[in-house]
């Protein structure tokens, strides 16, 4: 009998093992997975959990950085906008100088020079005579005093606005004629009174709106307040209702 013929006879199971693990497969998917692969799931979860953590961190950053990057452009924005008023605003420069008024130079005196003796030379002056530098240094000094009194014969501008005031007396007994009489008492150099109202503020209360002209060098806001705030029995607060610049 030959070999194959002996292996023919026995009794050899040759594909257990493919058997083997049909059982196995059988089993776990009768009875769940086996504790290796469910730390192996588990830890694929974990790894998920924490891609996932990181992402929204990185999410959380962008919009961080974004809205930083908001913040400069608009801060950039404002940067362009101030200089572009800067570069439109004028500049104030200063007024062109006043010419000085031409000097006249002394003339010349021609000098014809001959052939004679030695007394003609005493009377050749080859640079003038004194009495021509005087004569253009009285020029020059009438020159400039004319100059001088046409500019002291123009008229200086004055600076001068137009302020509107409110006086708020302190209730509604207290006598608006005395308040007007007091504030328009108020005298300075540089200060004109003008038209006057009362006009309602509520619960029977008015205030009195007057207008007055003041030169800008002489008279300031501050210095009316103050003398009109003096007569407390009257007034109880001043304001500048308007300002404007004539």
């Amino acid at each position: 009998m030959s070999g194959l013929q002996c292996l023919a006879a026995e009794n050899i199971w040759f594909d257990k093992h493919r058997y083997d693990e049909a059982e196995k497969r059988f089993y776990e998917g009768a009875n769940g997975p086996t504790t290796q692969q469910q730390q192996q799931s588990s830890s694929h979860g974990a790894g998920d959990q924490e891609l996932v953590t990181r992402m929204k961190s990185l999410e959380l950053e962008n919009q961080t950085l974004h809205k930083v990057i908001e913040d400069m452009r608009a801060a950039l924005q404002k940067l362009e906008s101030r200089v572009v008023v800067l570069e439109k605003s004028p500049v104030t420069t200063a007024g062109p100088c006043a010419k000085a008024a031409p000097v006249q130079a002394a003339p010349v005196k021609q000098v014809k020079v001959t052939n004679g003796g030695d007394d003609d030379d005493d009377d050749i002056d080859l640079f003038g005579s004194d009495e021509e530098d005087e004569e253009a240094e009285r020029l020059k000094q009438e020159r400039l005093e004319a100059y001088a009194a046409k500019k002291a014969k123009k008229p200086t501008v004055i600076a001068k606005s137009s302020i509107l005031l409110d006086v708020k007396p302190w209730d509604d007994e207290t006598d608006m004629g005395k308040l007007e009489e007091c504030v328009r008492s108020v005298q300075m150099d540089g200060l004109l009174w003008g038209a006057s109202k009362l006009v309602p503020v509520g619960y029977g209360i008015k205030k009195l709106q007057i207008n007055c002209v003041v030169e800008d060098d002489k008279v300031g806001t501050d210095i009316l307040e103050e003398e009109i705030t003096n007569f407390e029995d009257y007034v109880q607060s001043v304001d500048v209702a308007a300002f404007n610049k004539i």
